[in-house]
């Protein structure tokens, strides 16, 4: 029997599995992962606010990466967490609008902050003299506002169309939160223009995203390569690699979910699939920018010391 989308009251989350140790077993797994996450950011985002030398366009991107893997993460895992260990699994319709516009929402706009993020290496390699004219603090502030509008008036578009969609028969999502693929396996009638909403989306905030960055390190190679000395290729790359890394963990796992057709999707592999960009990567980030990162290991040592004086 169908029903409409509006007699849809609550979803019913599955999460991975229905054996009570395993449940247990994740939970204690989460919730050391959140755990580091919110320390990792946290402590990089009050480095970089703190130090001096950490004041640089560079820096300035990695801290609000971080306030975005902060509050990305967020998202998710308290309710998985609650999940794991309540005996009831729903969400509200309204909950579930507004974990998937969120989720949507601050996606999109990663996607845009690492696009914006790759410019700032290519002005920092390119020309390193003119760099702190270039990335003036007002661009700074502006291609981060640019991000966050992006992402969220994106959000607006795909959250609209999907809460559209009449859902009938079963309201189990067989996945940890609200997302495009479960909530498509449980409309009535996919029609061409959702899809073609879909792609849409997948165009504007990551596949544009995606050749902005493409050629960004284009451009970047090339000027590594008129550098003449080893020493000073090998320090210009250093500088990009933390970042090359996070695009690609991140914009390889959004375009394996995202860039299919409906009739492709394999929920049980794209549930492992999305837990990575969804709970781990927020948790790698901070790593990432300052595991082989001097001024931020710096920033520590200073920090920690400033605050072991203080005790």
């Amino acid at each position: 029997m169908e029903r409409s989308n509006h007699t849809v009251t609550e979803f019913i989350l599955v999460g991975f599995t229905t054996d009570p140790v395993m449940q247990l077993v994740l939970f204690v797994v989460f919730l050391g992962v959140y755990s580091l996450t919110v320390v990792g950011n946290t402590t990089l985002i009050i480095l970089i606010c703190n130090d001096s030398r950490l004041h640089t366009p560079m820096y300035f991107f990695i801290g609000n990466l971080s306030f975005l893997d902060l509050w990305y993460s967020s998202v998710y895992t308290p309710k998985i967490l609650v999940t794991c260990i309540s005996e009831d699994k729903s969400i509200s319709f309204a909950g579930c609008l507004c974990q998937f516009f969120f989720s949507a929402g601050l996606a999109y706009s990663e996607c845009y902050l690492l696009a914006a993020m790759a410019y700032d290496r290519y002005a920092a390699i390119s020309n390193p003299l003119l760099y702190a004219q270039v990335m003036s603090r007002r661009l700074c502030i502006c291609l981060v506002i640019y991000s966050y509008t992006g992402g969220f008036v994106n959000a607006i578009i795909l959250t609209s169309n999907t809460f559209t969609l009449d859902f009938c028969g079963d309201n189990v999502i067989d996945d940890f939160f609200c997302d495009v693929p479960p909530l498509v396996k449980l409309a009535c009638d996919v029609k061409e223009s959702y899809q073609a909403v879909l792609y849409f989306l997948l165009a504007s905030n990551v596949i544009t995203p995606s050749v902005l960055i493409l050629a960004s390190y284009l451009f970047i190679i090339a000027a590594i390569l008129r550098i003449r000395s080893t020493q000073g290729r090998r320090k210009a790359f250093s500088t990009c690699s933390s970042h090359l890394v996070s695009v690609t963990l991140y914009y390889g796992s959004i375009l394996y979910i995202y860039s299919r057709p409906s009739s492709s999707y394999s929920l049980e592999r794209d549930k492992m699939v999305s837990t990575f960009y969804t709970v781990l990567f927020p948790m790698l980030n901070p790593m990432i920018y300052s595991l082989r990162n001097k001024d931020v290991k710096e920033a520590l040592k200073k920090l920690v010391w400033l605050t072991q004086s203080e005790v």
